[in-house]
């Protein structure tokens, strides 16, 4: 087992822009809670314009601060299976999604493998994640640009629209 004995913090971003939206995002955290740990912080639901590919719907975005015992590689498997699980088919990089779990910062780990790269490389350059993440955890700092989540807003040059709904 890949437990440790003390308690981990991760950030987790959850995204949809197809079908039920709000319904999906209700289920993927709940099935994050049932799986990952328990959901210490969430924010506010917001309306979101496409990133990377734009011709498509507006996204659905929250941010979760999960309390974890589990390694990094196995809250990735587990997001991957409840994504699966919700209906995620993978076929364009940034298109359209039922649903999308991103680790966005794991406690303040730094590590860039074939598989997962934390904290999220482009957190830092989008405004659908950073506004929910300043609501939740403000002075977040970021290990590697040493910034907190209130800095980096701050400085996030992308122009796209991000609404809160709830």
């Amino acid at each position: 087992m890949h437990n440790l004995s003390v308690y981990q913090k991760v950030f987790l971003l959850l995204g949809s822009n197809l079908g039920e939206r709000l319904q999906i995002l209700q289920s993927a955290a709940g099935m994050v809670e049932e799986r990952v740990g328990t959901i210490r912080a969430a924010s506010s639901i917001y309306e979101t314009a496409p990133w990377g590919v734009l011709d498509q719907p507006v996204f659905l975005n929250q941010i979760l601060e999960v309390q974890t015992e589990l390694m990094p590689e196995e809250v990735l498997r587990i997001i991957l299976e409840i994504e699966h699980e919700l209906g995620r088919i993978r076929y364009e990089r940034w298109g359209a999604r039922v649903i999308d779990i991103d680790i966005l910062y794991f406690n303040d780990l730094v590590q860039d493998s074939a598989r997962l790269t934390l904290p999220h490389p482009r957190l830092h350059e989008r405004r659908f994640t950073l506004i929910p993440l300043t609501e939740i955890a403000p002075d977040f700092l970021h290990p590697l640009l040493q910034k907190t989540s209130l800095e980096l807003l701050a400085d996030c040059d992308d122009p796209g629209a991000v609404i809160k709904i709830s």
